[in-house]
Order: C-alpha cells, then structure tokens, then sequence
C-alpha cells in the first residue's frame, strides 16, 4: 500500500479495548487514514499527545473513566484547537449535542455506525471541518426553530451542574457530595432544587435517570 496516501493522521480514545483495537483495524483499511494513538481514556489521550506529530482527528468515545469526552474535548479545545473531534457515543439528545457543540467537537457518530459513514464522517471533518448525519441535523433544526433563548438555555447544563448530577447518580450522601464539590451543604440543597426545576424531575432517582439518559454517566 502506498504510505503517501496516508495523510489523514486520526487518534482513538476508547476504553473498551476490543472495539478500539478493531475501530483501529477498520480506519488503517481507509487509503487515506492511519491509526496513530490508542489510548484507553482522556487521561492518557493528554499525556501521550506528541506536538511534533499531533493527529488531525481525534475519535473520542463519550463515557470513558478518569476523563470522559465532555472533559477531554474541553481540554482539547483550549490546548490543540487545531485538531478536530468526532464524539463516538451511543447517546445522541439535543441538549448532549448542544454541550458537545460547546466543547468543539466537529461531529457525531453512533457506536453502530456503518464502516462507510464512518469512512465518510472522517474525510467530511478533514476536508470541511466538520460532519452532521441527517439524524443529528434533523434534531439540532428542531431544537433551534422558533424557540427562544430561554428554552436554548434551559437544555445547557454548566460544568457544575454535570458534576453534581454524576454524584448524585453515585451512593453518596449529599453532605459527602458537598465535600467533593467543596460547597456547603445548603449551596447543594439549592443546586439540586434548581436542577429539578431546570431539568422537570422530582427526586434523586430523577436526576440519575437523565445523567444515564444523556450519557453523563454509566452503569
């Protein structure tokens, strides 16, 4: 195979070992991609990062241990805003997507994805920045026509927000919670009645049941 054809250099952050290694498999087969980095979560995704050889896609999965995807592209916005992401999740809602758009990530794949979207998907990042399947642009249209500003910010959540409700979907007492956030118990009290309203739920199994829902957390 001709090794000069090989110009899109791609990145996996995944910490299912099989499904990365064969994802792995799958993108070297593509004549214009090669396989650069493996890594089994974000974590390890910014420790081994090279300057002098960066890849030009990252393929992130979204729930991943010690740094997720949400974190990993934040971080990878603010360190290598050159280098584009595409959110491998099997999670696709609106307000997911609007969080991901925050973070920059360039585009959305379902874990199921056919072998040709994703060689598709990969090439339409390369070439035009960015990659939407019919799907993902069919919600985003409906999330954004004839709403207003308070429905757009009604479906963001803040870092503060998402770290509350992945301890609230743990065993955690909320003065634990506290702890770990570093707030005082009443500022939780009114961080979770917020939420509640923010979110339309009623109890603690609510606000765990949506962080599974939105792939904020896994089971």
């Amino acid at each position: 195979m001709n090794t000069q054809k090989k110009s899109i250099k791609i990145a996996l952050a995944d910490d299912h070992i099989l499904l990365r290694s064969a994802l792995s498999d799958l993108i070297n087969t593509f004549e214009e991609c090669s396989v650069i980095l493996q890594c089994n979560n974000g974590k390890e995704l910014t420790q081994r990062l090279k300057k002098d050889n960066l890849p030009n896609i990252i393929l992130l999965d979204l729930n991943m241990p010690e740094m997720d995807g949400f974190e990993s592209s934040l971080w990878l916005k603010k360190n290598y805003p050159s280098i584009h992401i595409l959110m491998l999740t099997m999670y696709d809602s609106e307000s997911t997507m609007i969080r991901l758009l925050q973070t920059g990530v360039k585009g959305f794949l379902k874990k199921d994805v056919h072998p040709s979207e994703l060689k598709f998907a990969i090439q339409s990042v390369s070439q035009n920045g960015y990659y939407y399947s019919n799907s993902t642009t069919g919600k985003l249209v409906n999330l954004f026509r004839n709403v207003n500003e308070l429905v757009i910010e009604k479906n963001i959540l803040s870092e503060q927000d998402i770290k509350f409700l992945k301890l609230a979907s743990t065993d955690l007492t909320y003065k634990e919670i506290s702890l770990q956030m570093q707030l005082n118990p009443r500022a939780v009290d009114n961080l979770r009645d917020h939420l509640f309203e923010k979110l339309n739920v009623k109890s603690r199994v609510g606000l765990a049941m949506y962080a599974i829902r939105q792939g904020l957390v896994r089971f």
